[in-house]
């Protein structure tokens, strides 16, 4: 039976042999990565997504700052809160929507086609005989906020449509100027 022995410790007085040049470059570069790996895509990571949110942000202010209509569309929800179907194709479509604690209002205009007129108006269950000729529905204070005109360039046909609330009452004026090429001005309000 032989009897293992611990292995010893080298002695104090050997040295290891110097690292070589090429081996500690090689190792310091390593560590550096590994530095900038650890850190940097984590940081990088951050500042992309800090951008991203302050984008955000920047366009949702200045949707909700609007102080008159804005060029585009509504969403699909303000249009179907407000009940108003804007037919395909329109063109020349803006909208502002104002909120408060009494009246909920979305203001609209678009230029649609003499047949999208028809569309339009029976979806929101009414037809051209219930426009009223040489009628503007909607008031001095909505025409005031949304810079809307009605004394020249007529005729001009008005409709007002009521709903028990919750349901929108929606104030539509339409400009026939041109038979072809209808341009429709809506408010639609809701009471909470």
């Amino acid at each position: 039976m032989t009897v293992s022995v611990p292995h010893q410790a080298d002695s104090p007085d050997e040295q290891p042999e110097p690292e070589g040049r090429r081996h500690r470059n090689r190792r310091r570069a390593l560590t550096l990565l590994i530095i900038v790996l650890l850190i940097g895509v984590p940081a990088g990571y951050l500042v992309i997504s800090a951008n991203q949110s302050r984008d955000s942000g920047k366009d949702k202010e200045a949707k909700y700052s609007a102080t008159g209509l804005t060029k585009g569309w509504p969403s699909r929800v303000q249009r179907r809160l407000y009940q108003i179907p804007i037919p395909v194709p329109s063109y020349k479509v803006a909208y502002y929507e104002t909120n408060n604690w009494k009246t909920s209002r979305l203001y609209v205009q678009f230029e649609t086609t003499k047949d999208n007129l028809d569309v339009f108006l029976k979806s929101i269950g009414a037809d051209r005989d219930d426009l009223e000729a040489d009628e503007v529905t909607i008031n001095a204070r909505d025409q005031k906020i949304t810079g809307w005109h009605f004394k020249d360039s007529g005729p001009w046909y008005g409709l007002v449509r009521k709903q028990k609330n919750p349901a929108p009452t929606q104030d539509i004026v339409v400009n026939l100027s041109d038979p072809d090429h209808p341009f429709v001005y809506a408010v639609s309000r809701t009471v909470p």
